[in-house]
């Protein structure tokens, strides 16, 4: 049966399927523009997001700026039409001039966590007046309990007189670093989280009858096909967010060698690591995490990469391992994924994927 689009705002996306967000260089443009191409939400990456360019270890923040609009363009040109928007994490030092980069470069959706996005909205509004186009960009927070999606609400509608366009609900399963901690990432399982997320699906669906237009919620976390996304959406979701099972696609923008470690992975090979900025996360087991167990990693550089940061006492540098894995170096690396990265058997294209939920 085939579903409906995913509307949000003036976009339609015919295939209800957002590509998720996935530092650093894992879903830039070529895997974006891949997705919007066939007709679903693809979704770049602004972490570390000019790791490749000359200049990066000189001046990274910078070199990152620069490069957010160079990867909207690129997308643009693999996806003219499509639906191409930016993964930005609240934790980004210099979030909101991020923010400001993106949306100077026309993307058509800010999708926003590791953090409650307080204030996005403001930092949208004032580059938007700079360029004369109020109201193109729309917001999407990341929600994993209906407490920040209320505070979120509450908060946007109070300030800025504005509610989000769209609100990704992140559960337990999802990859990287994630919106819960260590105990709750042990206790809680796909099924346990449903009560919770239609705690957050029934307090958005009140919001947005209040507001007089719709809010749509999509999934995100622990769906790798579309037999995955069908409880949530019988739930009442009005679509899903997928990553991992778009690394092993020809044209995600990591190394083969990344891609190969995910088709090497065995599910007991999935483990939640403790990362050096402070939140948890999801990682495949490798020579890197053994060695991260048994003492510090010296490390180059502050790349400036997350707030909450010390890089004098950080066991390793989190940039450096995630552009050792990107690039291919895996052993040196640290491999973040969802929690079903061990059901990748083979490589895929994107529009074979896609295809499934047409």
């Amino acid at each position: 049966m085939a579903l409906k689009p995913l509307q949000i705002g003036r976009l339609t996306a015919p295939i209800p399927v957002i590509q998720g967000g996935m530092g650093v260089g894992v879903s830039l443009s070529g895997l974006a523009g891949a997705v919007a191409a066939e007709g679903g939400i693809g979704i770049i990456s602004t972490a570390q997001i000019g790791y490749r360019e000359p200049g990066y270890d000189r001046s990274p923040h910078e070199t990152n700026l620069r490069q957010i609009s160079a990867e909207i363009e690129r997308a643009r040109r693999l996806a003219p039409g499509g639906i191409i928007g930016v993964n930005i994490m609240v934790a980004t030092r210099g979030y909101e001039e991020y923010v400001r980069e993106a949306v100077l470069a026309g993307t058509d959706l800010i999708i926003s966590g590791a953090g409650l996005p307080v204030t996005l909205p403001q930092a949208v509004r004032e580059a938007e007046e700079e360029i004369g186009a109020q109201g193109r960009t729309l917001l999407a927070p990341i929600c994993s309990s209906r407490k920040s999606a209320e505070v979120i609400f509450h908060y946007w509608k109070k300030k800025y007189d504005r509610i989000p366009d769209l609100v990704v609900i992140e559960g337990p399963l999802a990859g990287g670093h994630l919106g819960f901690d260590r105990k709750q990432l042990e206790d809680i399982g796909g099924l346990h989280y449903e009560a919770e997320a239609a705690r957050i699906l029934d307090f958005v669906r009140g919001k947005e009858k209040e507001a007089g237009r719709p809010v749509p919620v999509v999934m995100a976390g622990g769906i790798y096909d579309r037999q995955d996304a069908g409880p949530w959406l019988k739930l009442g979701m009005d679509g899903v967010q997928m990553a991992t099972r778009f690394v092993t696609t020809w044209e995600c923008d990591a190394a083969q060698a990344y891609k190969d470690a995910y088709l090497k992975a065995e599910k007991e090979d999935i483990v939640l690591v403790k990362s050096p900025v402070g939140m948890p996360g999801r990682a495949i087991r490798n020579a890197f995490l053994e060695r991260a167990q048994k003492g510090r990693i010296p490390h180059g550089p502050c790349h400036g990469c997350i707030k909450t940061c010390s890089p004098a006492d950080t066991p390793y540098c989190i940039t450096e391992a995630l552009v050792n894995a990107v690039k291919g170096d895996v052993d040196n690396g640290l491999i973040f994924c969802g929690s079903n990265a061990w059901r990748a058997q083979r490589m895929e294209h994107v529009k074979d994927i896609m295809a499934e939920f047409a």
